[in-house]
């Protein structure tokens, strides 16, 4: 059957989730369909339209959609839900928002996060913090997944799918947007980032985390921290990487301070190269690095960023 994917966007363009999530979509059947539902988003539908495999994007237009709030959305996905024999989001806040109701409203039970497509009915996803892989098989008439985007590549531009406007779900009214705070930075979104530079408790404060600034410039990295150093103060909750935090597969991670929790690793192995400056031989996150620096971090990063310049 005709999969359909929720797609995650901003009224203008696409976030890259999807492209990760059309891909996954694309291994569960030959014909792809995506949902943009939004307000004035007929810049995101063309771009979902121009998607590689996708044949037909359908534009569910109007204000009680501009924010994406899950209750508005969900219903707009039930509207076409019985068309599809999958149905997919991104493992985002945006995508785990929205699939729990569309799931809990079709009495189907959700497969989350998945890494692999086996067969159209069969998917691989982690579990116990990423240390064991389960194989679950699915026997729901409808099967709604969420995707954890690090396990597909992004699919490609070059489709010419037709884009069709439906009619919008009206306003459930359960919950409206009172502010939106919207951290600003020059430096690269840290899910989508090639190059990540993050720190762990080992940093000791948060004025510490200058000293990874320079760092990061010379390689346009995104920064990071581990649950421990969010924890303690020290950086922004939106740096954290984990389990709990953000999952992230950038080309390059360099972890500096942090030990390697469970937590931790379950949020950044999948890294194409790791690097780990800690003072501790022992530290778990040693187990997990391609190059690892034994030594005083103080001493580590600056010389590795005077060696960039």
């Amino acid at each position: 059957m005709t999969t359909l994917v929720i797609a995650e966007h901003d009224n203008v363009s696409l976030k890259g989730s999807t492209l990760n999530t059309v891909t996954a979509a694309l291994q569960c059947s030959a014909e792809v369909h995506v949902l943009v539902a939004g307000y004035m988003a007929s810049q995101a539908a063309e771009a979902a339209a121009g998607l590689t495999g996708v044949t037909r994007v359908f534009l569910a237009d109007g204000p009680q959609l501009a924010d994406g709030l899950a209750e508005n959305v969900a219903e707009q996905v039930l509207a076409l839900a019985g068309n599809y024999g999958h149905i997919l989001a991104p493992a985002t806040a945006y995508g785990k928002n929205i699939l729990p109701r569309v799931a809990a409203r079709l009495d189907v039970a959700q497969i989350s996060e998945i890494t692999k497509v086996v067969t159209p009915d069969t998917f691989e996803r982690p579990i116990y913090a990423g240390n064991a892989i389960a194989t679950v098989q699915s026997t729901e008439p409808v099967k709604v997944i969420t995707v954890r985007t690090t396990g597909f590549e992004a699919v490609s531009m070059g489709g010419s799918a037709v884009v069709e406007g439906i009619v919008p779900v009206g306003e459930e009214g359960k919950s409206r947007v009172v502010a939106r705070e919207v951290a600003k930075s020059e430096r690269p979104e840290l899910t989508a980032a090639k190059v990540i530079v993050s720190g762990g408790r080992g940093m000791g404060s948060g004025e510490a985390f200058k000293i990874l600034e320079p760092l990061a410039d010379r390689l346009g990295a995104a920064m990071g921290a581990s649950r421990a150093a969010v924890d303690a103060g020290f950086v922004p909750n939106d740096w954290q990487v984990g389990q709990t935090g953000k999952v992230v597969a950038p080309q390059l991670y360099i972890a500096v301070g942090i030990s390697g929790a469970i937590q931790h690793l379950a949020g950044m192995k999948d890294s194409k190269t790791i690097v780990a400056i800690n003072k501790d031989p022992e530290a778990p996150i040693f187990q997990v690095a391609d190059y690892g620096i034994v030594g005083d971090l103080f001493d580590i990063v600056p010389a590795l960023s005077k060696a960039l310049d």
